[in-house]
């Protein structure tokens, strides 16, 4: 049965914002969704701007083409779905932007984060850069009573607790985050839950300052000041890092940080680059440690970073350091790039 607000939207147009090429952005309208069997359409309220959208722009997105309208931090308002009898017209609601098959050998053990014909929006199909955009139902997660900034931004930090259950960290180990941008801010907050203690390493001194006075990370490194490895080894009491987790992307950042990790230690990648990865094989083989990817999020992850939003065991509008309105983006956008603009994370807003 399908289930419509009093709104019609069929055969109106709606305004977009396309990456044409790398460097590149440009306003278009395009016919506003329909509602499809099995899918529910938003009214797109807030965009949370990731690094995604910001390797898209430079032209280093892995599994990407152009033109593409990039977004999947998506929050706003549901005007019509169908197939999903828990959710009403006009309740505020986000949802887990990677649209998987169901049917594959990832998704039948479990694992739709790393569906074999996965689709996340933005990047492999359109994203939600529009003032509209049609999910499938099966995708939508409840609102909850939080407000459409914090469901925004619920996606970057579900990855960070995908990768931290990933890790099975547990209490008093040290983990070493490389990156302090927004995904491994969130996972080094992800961390603090799990108990363990966070070391932030970076070459940013303004993320670092934003790790130790914002998020309370005791143990904060700069990579281009001193021997990295000579003050791991000082913090760690000699043992090194149990836990290395990857969130920069960046092929000499990881492959740097394989001589971080203790005899037995667990190396996770999030951060995703084009290039290939190089180490000492028989330095990782005397360590037997384990190498691993984090891909995406689950729906149990959404799940999880609700239920710490709710008891305020996290605050993801702490990350928010900038705020356009959509019809701001394509200027401001580029801008971004640049670490001196001291962007965090940047909330565009739609009305």
């Amino acid at each position: 049965m399908l289930i419509l607000n009093c709104r019609d939207i069929t055969g109106k147009r709606m305004r977009t914002l396309v990456c044409t090429k790398p460097g590149e952005f440009n306003y278009a309208t395009a016919e506003r969704p329909q509602l499809d069997t099995g899918h529910a359409i938003i009214k797109i309220r807030r965009i949370g701007i990731c690094g995604t959208d910001l390797h898209a722009f430079e032209g280093t997105q892995p599994f990407f083409e152009y033109p593409r309208i990039l977004g999947h931090e998506l929050s706003g308002e549901l005007i019509a779905v169908d197939d999903a009898p828990d959710f009403e017209i006009g309740e505020a609601v986000t949802f887990v932007p990677y649209f998987s098959c169901g049917r594959c050998i990832a998704c039948r053990n479990g694992k739709e984060n790393a569906c074999v014909n996965i689709r996340v929006c933005g990047v492999h199909q359109h994203g939600g850069m529009a003032e509209y955009y049609s999910v499938p139902s099966y995708s939508l997660i409840h609102g909850n009573g939080l407000s459409l900034d914090v469901l925004a931004l619920v996606e970057p930090f579900a990855i960070g607790a995908h990768a931290v259950r990933r890790a099975g960290i547990t209490k008093d180990e040290f983990v070493l985050v490389v990156g302090a941008g927004p995904i491994g801010l969130g996972i080094m907050e992800l961390v603090r839950v799990a108990g363990g203690k966070v070391i932030a390493l970076d070459t940013n001194t303004d993320r670092l300052s934003f790790c130790k006075n914002r998020l309370g990370v005791q143990h904060c490194i700069n990579a281009m000041e001193g021997d990295v490895t000579a003050q791991l080894n000082s913090i760690t009491n000699g043992d090194m890092p149990t836990v290395v987790m990857d969130a920069t992307g960046n092929l000499k950042a990881i492959n740097n940080a394989f001589q971080y990790m203790s005899h037995g230690a667990r190396y996770i990648l999030i951060g995703l680059q084009r290039g290939e990865i190089y180490f000492s094989h028989p330095e990782f083989h005397k360590r037997e440690a384990t190498l691993m990817s984090s891909r995406n999020a689950t729906r149990a992850d959404f799940e999880f970073v609700i239920s710490l939003i709710k008891r305020k065991e996290i605050d993801p509008t702490t990350f928010i350091t900038h705020r356009v309105r959509f019809d701001q983006v394509k200027d401001e956008f580029k801008g971004w790039l640049d670490p001196a603009s001291g962007v965090i994370k940047a909330m565009v807003e739609l009305n």
